[in-house]
């Protein structure tokens, strides 16, 4: 991962990612991730986003486009996205999906998923499921040890909750998989008059009010 991915921050990814939509300003980009409910995955402040755009800004990850001053709203500046930041959103979200660990992170690379092709999407993922698939055994093999050598049960109810979890996490990501290699739902990749539908249409005019 280049080292401008590796620097972004999961809300420097999102904001990266509504540009490579369509050339935003920072008002219009924090009101489609609250309709849009992606204001659940991260924490999203005036200070934050207006800050984080201007650190993307000075990376050379987005450009000022100009200024819109019309009718009594404060001065708004319109962004676009670069080459480098598409590049980077890119780099982040293929790095993350198969190698975060920390919840927040793979839940954004998630979301931004759609960012990558559907096959690439698949490859990344599939290197997860094969690490959580490594560790699963590992886990039962040291429980399966534990009890063989008289380990008292409730010294092993953590590592049990693991296993669970582990569990459910491959069911899930195998599930997954199989639902994008059988193309069980469309692509953004694959479907870029989705842009133009009356859903995301409205969206964009609810964004601008």
């Amino acid at each position: 991962m280049s080292e401008a991915a590796r620097r972004l921050t999961p809300l420097a990814v999102m904001l990266l990612a509504l540009l490579t939509e369509d050339d935003m300003h920072p008002y219009e980009m924090k009101r489609l991730l609250h309709i849009r409910h992606d204001d659940r995955l991260v924490k999203i402040t005036n200070g934050t986003l207006y800050h984080t755009v201007a650190r993307l800004a000075e990376a050379g990850l987005v450009r000022e486009l100009g200024v819109d001053r019309g009718g009594n709203r404060p001065e708004r500046t319109t962004y676009a996205v670069t080459d480098a930041g598409r590049q980077a959103v890119a780099e982040w979200v293929r790095h993350e999906l198969r190698w975060a660990s920390d919840e927040p992170r793979f839940r954004v690379a998630l979301s931004e998923a759609h960012n990558l092709d559907r096959d690439e999407t698949v490859a990344q993922l599939t290197g997860r499921r094969d690490a959580i698939a490594a560790d699963l055994r590992q886990t039962r093999a040291g429980l399966d040890k534990a009890a063989a050598t008289g380990v008292p049960a409730q010294y092993l109810i953590e590592i049990e909750r693991d296993e669970a979890l582990a569990a459910a996490d491959l069911a899930w990501i195998d599930s997954l998989i199989t639902r994008l290699r059988n193309c069980e739902f469309p692509w953004a990749s694959e479907d870029p008059a989705r842009r133009h539908s009356p859903h995301y249409l409205a969206q964009r005019k609810a964004a601008r009010q």
